[in-house]
C-alpha cells in the first residue's frame, strides 16, 4: 500500500458544490411557497456578474463587473425559481430592476439570522471573465441593497 493519494476518475469535489448549490435553490423555492423570509431571517448572495445566463441592467453590471452581492430581505419581487436559476426583483438606490442569477453563478451564500454561509469555488476548467474597466465601487452607499461578502468569508 502506498502513502500516494489516487487522482479519483469521479469529481466528488464538483458532485459535492452542485449537492450545496441545490440548498441556495430549496431555501429560495421554501421562502417562496411560504410567501416570505420568516422571523429574522435575510440572505446575502453573492454572484459572479459576467457568468453566462446572468440578466441583469447594464448600469449595474459597469458599477459590478466582476462580482456583486444581493440582499434579500424586506423589498424584493417576482421571485421565480427553476432548476437552473432564479429570478428576483429589487430595488437598488430606489430604482427597481430585475435579476436571472444561474446557481452556478452563485459564489456565497449568507443568512446572518442564523450564522449559516456557503462559499462556492469556480467548478474545474471555469476560467474567471476578465473584468472591464470601471469605476471604483463605494461599498454602503445609504439605500444600496450591495454589500460585500469580505467580512462573511473565511481566511
Amino acid at each position: 500500500m502506498t502513502d500516494t493519494p489516487v487522482d479519483s476518475l469521479i469529481p466528488y469535489d464538483e458532485i459535492v458544490q452542485d449537492a450545496l448549490r441545490s440548498v441556495v435553490q430549496r431555501v429560495l423555492e421554501r421562502i417562496d411557497a411560504e410567501g416570505g423570509l420568516p422571523g429574522n431571517h435575510h440572505f446575502y448572495i453573492a454572484f459572479r456578474t459576467r457568468y453566462p445566463g446572468v440578466e441583469m441592467p447594464k448600469h449595474l453590471l459597469e458599477r459590478y463587473p466582476e462580482e456583486m452581492t444581493i440582499v434579500i430581505q424586506h423589498r424584493y419581487w417576482d421571485l421565480k425559481i427553476d432548476d437552473k436559476h432564479f429570478e428576483i426583483g429589487l430595488s437598488f438606490n430606489q430604482v427597481p430592476a430585475k435579476l436571472s442569477i444561474p446557481f452556478d453563478a452563485v459564489t456565497g451564500f449568507v443568512d446572518p439570522a442564523v450564522d449559516f454561509t456557503l462559499q462556492f469555488p469556480m467548478k474545474e476548467g471555469e476560467v474567471a471573465p476578465e473584468p472591464e474597466p470601471a469605476p471604483p465601487i463605494v461599498q454602503g452607499e445609504p439605500g444600496s441593497n450591495v454589500v460585500t461578502m469580505d467580512a462573511f468569508r473565511k481566511k
